[in-house]
């Protein structure tokens, strides 16, 4: 197909049937948002985030964006500044992955590291005072709706055109601004009623767990770093402080179950995702696949679960994901270089 930019080939991305790892008598999917240009599910809200602010006159032509961003965020947007020729400097805490950075740069933009001990509202703090002090155009992802709004109008219809044949017992994702889960929320809710909404966190940070809201600043924005909240390896997810974003959820009952879900666990099925299953996810989608395991694990046969796999997993080549992953040849992979006759190579090297 020919596209005229390449935002034209934001959305519509693949659902994906496991083989290999899915409980006997339950078809589980994930739905793989690494399809987008920006091999992540923030391309959608990135986009939607730009177009609306356009519309309604927030943003002017060459007026200079910012954002606050573990790191997705930022690359989507950079894909869209990019695109549409605006200056773009994102605020990141120095805990986000050295690639995120990188790619963010090599598109145009200017990347600002915050300490990893101010946390994500630190970053969120710096690129408002950045903001008010140059009169540049805030993205606010974890406010804004357009975030979700995106999710209602395109992940969530996609959901609902793949599995209209099929009954969707359980839909399952984590939430980093809380958008994705908001906006589909909205659409099976409506489309899909019976169908249950997992949310997964990290065990350490059982915000919404926990049941309580989030504080907020005298503007109404969200930047107050919430008691429940302690560091965890799974970059995107949950940052500490609720978003207004996902608030929605909490506030009109879309959240059926919580899923906690930790570190190790995380990175486990992201790990076994490639190995089993040829699917290349980070340690979020790790994460969320981690919980949709422990739905599936007890759901009744037949059930039908879909997963969100947010980002790729060449997101984490600097992080723990790969930890303990061989740069060197291993001895299997000696013998082979070497080329021993009758060599036989096992299932298991």
């Amino acid at each position: 197909m020919i596209y005229p930019n390449i935002l034209d080939t934001v959305g519509n991305t693949p659902c994906i049937q496991m083989q290999n790892v899915a409980p006997s008598g339950i078809d589980l999917y994930v739905k793989a948002e690494f399809f987008n240009p920006g091999s992540s599910v923030k391309d959608r809200l990135a986009l939607s985030i730009i177009e609306s602010a356009e519309k309604s006159g927030a943003l002017k032509p060459g007026q200079t964006v910012v954002e606050a961003t573990s790191g997705n965020t930022g690359i989507g947007l950079a894909v869209v500044c990019a695109t549409r020729n605006y200056p773009l400097v994102i605020v990141m805490p120095e805990s986000a992955s050295v690639e995120r950075r990188q790619l963010m740069r090599l598109m145009g933009a200017t990347v600002v590291i915050t300490p990893a001990a101010g946390k994500g509202s630190g970053a969120y703090r710096k690129a408002k005072e950045l903001v008010d002090a140059n009169g540049w155009f805030y993205a606010r992802q974890f406010e804004n709706s357009a975030n979700a709004d995106i999710h209602e109008i395109t992940t969530g219809k996609e959901i609902v055109d793949d599995f209209g044949d099929k009954k969707l017992t359980h839909w399952v994702s984590g939430y980093g601004t809380g958008g994705t889960f908001s906006g589909v929320a909205r659409t099976l809710r409506k489309e899909m009623p019976t169908t249950r909404l997992i949310l997964a966190e990290p065990d350490v940070a059982p915000l919404v767990a926990n049941g309580k809201k989030q504080a907020r600043e005298e503007d109404g924005s969200v930047s107050v770093s919430h008691p429940d909240w302690n560091p965890h390896p799974i970059q995107g997810w949950t940052t500490d402080f609720i978003p207004l974003v996902l608030q929605e959820s909490v506030d009109r009952h879309f959240i059926d179950d919580v899923v906690s879900v930790s570190g190790p666990e995380a990175i486990h099925w992201s790990r076994q995702l490639a190995r089993k299953e040829g699917v290349l996810t980070g340690i979020s989608g790790g994460g969320t696949f981690a919980a949709a395991m422990k739905v599936a694990t007890t759901a009744k046969k037949g059930s039908v679960i879909l997963c969100m796999l947010p980002d790729t997993a060449e997101r984490y080549l600097s992080g723990p994901l790969l930890e303990g992953i061989p740069e060197t040849m291993s001895a299997t992979e000696l013998a082979l270089s070497k080329s021993t006759p009758g060599y036989q190579l096992d299932s298991t090297s």
